[in-house]
């Protein structure tokens, strides 16, 4: 599929990256998987594909926790592990 660079479609998709915590360009494939799925061809299809996605993340984004918390929960270390190195 051959890039989009139309300024509305680009502004919703950095908007979905802004509310998933992922890159532009992982939000913009997501976009485009969505597209291909339903078989859009025009400007302003797209445009609803990605304004349909971006309300499903803001939806989605209440319910559970985003992927930055998640990351930094796993980096964390335990109390009595704070030293612990493992080598091979």
């Amino acid at each position: 599929m051959y890039p989009i660079n139309d300024r509305e479609y680009l502004k919703i998709c950095a908007e979905i990256a802004k509310t998933m915590s992922i890159s532009l360009s992982s939000a913009k494939k997501k976009v485009e998987i969505k597209i291909s799925q339903k078989g859009s061809k025009t400007i302003e299809e797209k445009r609803q594909v990605a304004q349909d996605l971006l309300k499903m993340c803001k939806k989605d984004e209440g319910q559970k926790i985003s992927a930055s918390k998640i990351l930094d929960k796993l980096m964390e270390t335990q109390d009595d592990e704070d030293n612990f190195l493992t080598e091979d």
